[in-house]
């Protein structure tokens, strides 16, 4: 057929943070339970209970947050994968090659797939679903981030698609095989994005039956899946797939509760399980887990050096010299999380650990905020400045961060107090928490990032990024304003060379930890819990988000 030009739409409004993002937005992570015994059976209702906030869309092309990830990933697929050694591989598409100058891409893709509405799968499907996600009416962050560089999208042929860049992006393939950019059926697109985020149409082993707000999604199986991704072991492959009837998809926001179903056998897979109840599950016969850490970013707080006090980097030291983390995490986490030193998940290859920078010095933050003119303290004890005290305001998202990780936020104020920070910290639903980053009305904040490959620092620490994507939100928290910084991430995203690539980023880690700019704490927490009656249990080695292509229920 005759090629036909797609250009990327241009964004002509912002959209407010309010949108509900969850972001998490993440190398290869994934894992899996203990092998599975005896042969897979066929049939039967899986019950999964989640404690994320429930998605207020379910298609993941809009906002881009985690629990979008964790339910899409059962309906819907992208052109590629990661294998366990996290090597680009074929799921919808089959073969691609970059040009000699990396501002093209090819792609051939699966002949033999179509959507659940009977749609087929060709080169204008990816050509709508990039049009889609680059639209800013669609309100996307992740998957618009992910995507920003490219410009049209050429239908070469019917399963031939050509991604024309406007600049170079040693990170697309990552970027491809993310859930946020997943394929949905065009026809589908053209709903309404309410009828859309109802019931995404992809071409994954479920369906999605039937959504009641507040309580569970029902997904049913996919009769006619015939795109397993090309690390499916060889003895799963095929039609059988997949082999579970239905899962009902619960959310149970309240972690005691989930484990309790999960005892009970009302529920057999429960995400978010809490140190506490990791530890507790240790010791019994029926219950398994899936430690599955998050490529991307690690857990860390972000000091916003865009304004004072931080834009002095004596006192964002300072701050960082004061704050025990390592015993907060011992005592709190049981050892199901280990500390950070890094900007980067210890999944991702690439990660640069500096522990000498994050030692507890008092004496060293005490001369520090002295030489700062941060000399003189008041009744209370606090640092002040020409009358002013040493105020940080730490907004937190009730609905991200767990209750061990809040312990630990209560601890770091409790040890900044006696170095003379005033740290208030403010509980906040997800909106509120977004418009008060919106509004630059924090010097703390705690903002999981979740992004295949180290591009994650292009998208939190490059300047550009302080600008906002068409859904509200921008990355880069820690307001990072440094050329220097940008021009090794420009760098290190346009090269094709490994070894390069790994010294840029090694460069930029540097220059991160070097100057303050975060608090690394531990890798983004993803425990899983199951019944030892679920077999075949997954986590995808990109997002490391569970999948049940291949699970199935043992008697």
């Amino acid at each position: 057929m005759p090629s036909r030009r797609f250009s990327r739409p241009r964004a002509t409004a912002v959209v407010t943070a309010a949108v509900a993002l969850l972001l998490a937005a993440c190398s290869p992570g994934g894992g899996s339970t203990a092998e599975p015994s005896g042969e897979p059976v066929a049939g039967g209702t899986l019950t999964y209970a989640s404690g994320d906030a429930e998605p207020s869309c379910l298609d993941p092309h809009v906002g881009g947050n985690y629990p979008q990830a964790l339910i899409a990933t059962q309906y819907l697929e992208p052109l590629v994968s990661l294998d366990e050694s996290g090597e680009v591989i074929p799921w919808l598409a089959t073969e691609w090659q970059e040009s000699d100058d990396g501002l093209s891409w090819e792609f051939t893709l699966r002949e033999d797939v179509q959507f659940t509405d009977g749609t087929p799968f060709d080169a204008e499907a990816v050509a709508a679903n990039i049009a889609h996600v680059q639209d800013p009416a669609t309100a996307s962050s992740t998957g618009y981030l992910a995507l920003a560089k490219i410009e049209n999208v050429v239908a070469v042929e019917d399963h031939r698609v050509r991604l024309e860049l406007s600049t170079p992006d040693s990170a697309l393939l990552e970027s491809l095989s993310q859930i946020w950019v997943a394929m949905e059926s065009p026809k589908a697109l053209e709903r309404s994005q309410e009828e859309n985020c109802a019931a995404p149409v992809g071409t994954g082993p479920f369906v999605v039956d039937e959504w009641e707000r507040q309580d569970s999604v029902t997904l049913v199986r996919n009769d006619d899946y015939t795109s397993p991704p090309a690390d499916v072991p060889a003895d799963a492959e095929g039609t059988d797939l997949p082999y579970l009837d239905t899962i009902v998809w619960r959310f149970i926001p309240d972690s005691a509760s989930r484990y309790a179903a999960l005892q009970s056998g009302e529920v057999q897979v429960i995400d978010n399980a809490q140190p506490d109840t990791i530890q507790s599950a240790e010791s019994s016969e029926t219950i398994k887990e899936l430690d599955a850490p998050r490529p991307g970013a690690a857990n860390r707080i972000e000091l916003n050096s865009g304004k004072a006090p931080f834009d002095d980097e004596r006192v964002r030291e300072a701050f960082i010299r004061s704050v025990n983390v390592d015993d907060g995490i011992e005592s709190l986490f049981f050892g199901t999380a280990e500390r950070s030193y890094s900007p980067l998940s210890s999944v991702e290859p690439l990660g640069l650990s500096l522990p000498e920078l994050f030692t507890v010095d008092t004496d060293a933050a005490a001369a520090l905020l002295d030489e700062a003119g941060w000399a003189e303290r008041d009744a209370e004890g606090y640092r002040v400045k020409d009358g002013k005290r040493l105020t940080l305001d730490f907004p937190v998202s009730t609905n991200q961060s767990i209750p061990a990780e809040q312990s630990l936020f209560e601890q770091i104020q409790a040890d900044a107090r006696t170095a003379g920070f005033e740290v208030r910290l403010h509980p906040l639903d997800l909106s509120s928490w977004y418009g008060a980053l919106a509004e630059n009305d924090y010097d703390l904040v705690s903002a999981p990032y979740t992004k295949v490959g180290p591009d994650v620092l292009r998208i939190l620490y490059h300047s550009a990024s302080i600008e906002p994507a068409p859904s509200g939100y921008f990355a880069n928290l820690a307001q990072v304003d440094d050329p220097a910084v940008d021009d090794l991430l420009t760098r290190a995203s346009a090269t094709s060379d490994p070894d390069e690539r790994k010294s840029l980023y090694e460069q930029t880690q540097r220059m991160i930890l070097e100057g303050y700019h975060i608090l690394p704490l531990y890798d983004q927490q993803n425990h899983f819990l199951h019944s030892s009656t679920v077999q075949g249990l997954r986590a995808m080695p990109t997002v490391s988000t569970p999948t049940f292509a291949e699970a199935w229920l043992a008697s």
